[in-house]
């Protein structure tokens, strides 16, 4: 992992990655500061002046002679002012303020409501090609809802398509060009849903290997979803996705509109953590692992005759399973995190069904989140219930049994004024992070940055006096308590977020 300075990360614009001003409800939404245009100068009073000489000779016979002013360039500078930036934890919104959005650190920003609250979802890959960087841009997610009464909760998947690049005002667009990428229009949202019973605690996608096409119609594209009945129900949504494609597509009910599977091993108690893992590209070799509110694992199985959930559970927590992760090298070894303060490794193959290393104690609330690195696989984010997020080389866990020492992060951030509610590493850069927490933020972070020596160290202190880690790249603002948060694996950069107004997707300047 290469680091960088911070002065290599500041844009050319120069402006604050830190998006949200305080403007009052009832004042001018934004100030355009338009250039003063020079044009024929006029005489009112249609004096005309022969000489230097004439003009002094009329002060000396008693006419009042206007002041010299100083030259301009002499005089102090006064500096415009600037709207202050609202920071989470140093600011109050009064009862006449809101937060605007500064879309000069944008290069897309969209607001999405739906009908329902969503707490968890997922980004589907589509057939539309990876590193997309042309606007307007086509997302594919899968979501859950959070109703109010349990009969009318629904799967739903969501084609958001006409994402236009944001529009900058007062500047003009860089390309000669006259296409319509800039164009700042509102996207459009589509929809397909599934009835579903209960509320939908979370929701995950099969994974796909990266430049794998979406599978054929006639092969299944599976989403799991925990609900709050204690069920998990296997959905294939391929038929779905189809709808939303293909004009007079017609779904085949019994095949989408009914569970392909439903794990019934954790019996009334409800959970919050799941993860698939693949062996390949195909739905055979799939591995699907559920955690409980009363500690309990349960690994399912995906073969050619079907599906399998093992009787057994992992039992080495001693509080609720927060969320699961598979590791991205090792198809047999996943890690845990649980309300007990501790973080989890497992393999599979080991009898009694008991970890195998640990980090007791990783934080000094419930670990509420956690996240494997995908390229740099000793790395694990942990995100907690008292508003930290660390960074663990797993080289140096305990095993188990072990007298080691407990470990110590390798990194550990303090900026969110409430409970980690997501973490993700970003799906190709070792070094990038993203987060959200429930005061109401979405962070995003890079490790690679360090603070450069010759920088006045007021760089990272922010004008409220706040200390500002170098790491901190960018916050997110605008949405009511954040529950999760996910890169976009084919449109780099892309940062989708649900909330309980809905959903955001943007892409910032800074990544």
């Amino acid at each position: 992992m290469s680091k960088r300075t911070v002065t290599e990360v500041v844009t050319a614009s120069g402006r604050s990655s830190e998006p949200y001003a305080k403007v009052a409800v009832n004042g001018d939404r934004r100030r355009h500061q338009v250039e003063d245009e020079m044009g024929e100068f006029e005489d009112a009073w249609e004096d005309e002046i022969e000489s230097d000489e004439d003009a002094v000779d009329e002060g000396e016979d008693g006419m009042e002679v206007d002041e010299v002013l100083p030259a301009i360039e002499d005089t102090e500078d006064q500096p415009a002012p600037v709207e202050d930036v609202y920071i989470p934890g140093q600011h109050v919104l009064s009862k006449d303020e809101v937060l605007e959005a500064d879309d000069s650190v944008y290069e897309m920003r969209h607001n999405m409501n739906v009908n329902w609250p969503c707490l968890s979802f997922d980004v589907l890959r589509d057939s539309l090609g990876d590193e997309r960087q042309r606007y307007p841009a086509t997302a594919y997610i899968v979501t859950g809802t959070q109703a109010d009464t349990a009969k009318n909760n629904e799967v739903a998947v969501y084609k958001m398509s006409s994402l236009h690049r944001t529009q900058k005002d007062g500047e003009e667009s860089d390309d000669d060009d006259d296409d319509n990428d800039d164009l700042d229009e509102d996207p459009v949202l589509e929809f397909r849903t599934i009835s579903h019973h209960g509320g939908v605690n979370r929701v995950r996608a099969q994974p796909l290997p990266p430049s794998t096409p979406l599978p054929p119609v006639s092969q299944p594209y599976y989403t799991a979803t925990w609900a709050e009945t204690g069920k998990v129900h296997v959905w294939d949504i391929r038929p779905l996705i189809e709808a939303l494609d293909t004009p007079g597509y017609t779904i085949d009910k019994s095949r989408s509109h009914t569970p392909a599977y439903t794990i019934n091993a954790h019996g009334r108690a409800e959970g919050f953590a799941m993860d698939w893992a693949s062996s390949g590209s195909g739905s055979s070799g799939l591995r699907l692992l559920t955690g409980d509110v009363q500690s309990k694992i349960y690994l399912t199985t995906v073969s050619p005759s079907g599906f399998n959930t093992l009787a057994q559970p992992f039992t080495s927590h001693t509080s609720s399973v927060e969320d699961l992760q598979w590791s991205p090298s090792e198809p047999v070894v996943f890690a845990s995190c649980s309300a007990d303060q501790s973080v989890q490794i497992w393999d599979i193959r080991s009898k009694g069904r008991k970890s195998i290393a640990s980090i007791e104690g990783a934080h000094e609330n419930d670990v509420n989140v956690i996240s494997w690195n995908r390229s740099t696989s000793y790395l694990l984010l942990s995100g907690g219930d008292e508003g930290g997020i660390k960074v663990w080389d797993l080289r140096n866990v305990q095993k188990r049994g072990s007298s080691d020492p407990v470990p110590s992060p390798v990194a550990s951030f303090i900026w969110h004024r409430g409970p980690i509610t997501s973490i993700e590493w970003h799906p190709t850069e070792d070094s990038i992070f993203a987060a959200s927490g429930a005061d109401d933020q979405v962070t995003l972070w890079d490790l690679a940055v360090e603070q450069d020596d010759e920088q006045d160290m007021d760089t990272t202190e922010n004008h409220a006096g706040m200390s500002v880690p170098p790491q901190l790249l960018f916050v997110h603002q605008g949405q009511k308590d954040v529950k999760e948060v996910h890169w976009h694996p084919q449109i780099p950069g892309a940062v989708i977020s649900t909330a309980l107004d809905g959903f955001n997707i943007f892409k910032t300047i800074s990544v």
